[in-house]
């Protein structure tokens, strides 16, 4: 309610005013529920209120907010430079929450402007009838974007005059500076495209074999690990008298010790642990899910976060924001940010910043400590057993009897 916002009576009649009165008590508890403070609050029902006199002197209703009512009204009050950043965050929180009541419609799906027709449909295709996840599709939605942004090869394609040579020359542009991951990505977009274009009769032949392919050789590389004495350093940075170094130990503790994806800690909920059988499930790629035993210390740090660090909020999510909205660190983007912020405040360089630095060293302190590699795959849920073949090759130890002596030096 609002009551608890305002002192007086007077301004909570005041802010009741026009057609957008009747719910500022509910758009009240809406931003207290969120985690906003008192003051954040104030401010925020204001701006509502503002707006809904603004709607009176224009003779508008309820009905009349959308968007564009609420750009016109923020164009209003910046050229009686009234504006300030957190308006507009606010109005359309207001007006989410204004669709959710069923108050106003929510506005039909029509494309956005400067989106090219092949790209809407290459993006259903994906999606009914490839089944690809959601970021397999913005991937490969983003190469061909990056395609039919010229106009060349966008007047080509629509006139399915596409050769080899054009094909060719994009990805030789574009693979130019890339690295080999990016190199791969990039075609295996352009070959799905074009795959596309020959099922839906828009070019008379396939050309997803004129994509050069990108070389690459399995196992080649060596993963980038952290040592043992780094891995304590990196632990005792976080400062566990604080909510947010509390979340971020608790983060590192599930990725060292359980080698989990940065995408899997942000999946997980309260509901994923069973701490009667001393488990938590993990949401892995491809929408595959598996039980893993959960380590003392890992589950300490679990309940040291939600007693002392998670804020209070109606989200399920075991990772919550520490800052108004509490809402779940929803993407991997989240937790690998905080996982190079980590890394950053206690001084490790390497030449892998990502949170896949923290599971590839998982995986070789537990070969370190014994476990053999079939174990290990099952911990980090591969699929195929040369995808841990990889990490054979980071115990130095045994693979030193191996080697043979270099002929006329010294062993």
């Amino acid at each position: 309610m609002a009551h608890p916002l305002f002192a007086f009576a007077s301004t909570i009649r005041r802010l009741r005013e026009g057609p957008l009165g009747s719910y500022v008590d509910r758009f009240a508890d809406v931003l207290v529920n969120r985690g906003h403070t008192p003051r954040t609050a104030q401010k925020q029902v204001r701006i509502v209120s503002q707006l809904s006199r603004w709607l009176v002197r224009r003779s508008m209703g309820v009905g009349a907010i959308d968007e564009q009512t609420i750009e016109r009204f923020l164009r209003d009050r910046w050229r009686r430079r009234c504006v300030v950043f957190t308006d507009r965050p606010a109005l359309r929180l207001f007006l989410e929450s204004l669709r959710q009541w069923n108050v106003v419609p929510r506005p039909r799906s029509v494309p956005e402007r400067g989106i090219h027709p092949l790209e809407l449909s290459f993006t259903r295709y994906l999606e009914r009838e490839r089944g690809l996840s959601p970021k397999t599709i913005r991937g490969q939605v983003r190469v061909v974007r990056r395609f039919l942004s010229d106009r060349r090869h966008r007047h080509r394609t629509a006139a399915g005059r596409l050769n080899a040579s054009t094909v060719t020359g994009f990805v030789l542009s574009e693979t130019r500076d890339a690295g080999p991951g990016k190199a791969a990505h990039i075609s295996v977009g352009l070959r799905s495209f074009f795959r596309f274009l020959r099922l839906k009769g828009r070019i008379d032949r396939d050309l997803s074999s004129a994509v050069p392919s990108v070389p690459g050789w399995r196992l080649a590389a060596l993963p980038a690990t952290l040592k043992w004495h780094q891995v304590q350093h990196l632990l005792r940075q976080c400062d566990r008298r604080t909510p947010v170094g509390r979340r971020d130990f608790a983060i590192l503790m599930l990725m060292l010790r359980l080698g989990l994806r940065s995408g899997e800690v942000a999946a997980l909920t309260l509901d994923d642990f069973r701490w009667d059988e001393g488990e938590v499930v993990v949401r892995g790629k491809g929408s595959r899910h598996h039980r893993l035993p959960l380590p003392r210390d890992v589950g300490q740090s679990i309940v040291a976060y939600l007693k002392g660090g998670r804020p209070r909020c109606v989200s399920r999510q075991l990772f919550i924001r520490t800052r108004a909205p509490h809402t779940g660190l929803k993407t991997n983007g989240c937790v690998s940010t905080r996982v190079r912020t980590a890394l950053a405040r206690a001084g490790l360089h390497s030449p892998r910043q990502g949170s896949h630095l923290l599971r590839h060293t998982a995986a070789s302190l537990m070969l370190r400590q014994g476990a053999s590699l079939f174990e290990i795959g099952q911990v980090l849920n591969h699929r195929h057993p040369d995808t841990t073949a990889l990490y054979a090759k980071v115990d130095l130890a045994q693979l030193r009897p191996l080697a043979q002596p270099w002929p006329g030096g010294v062993r």
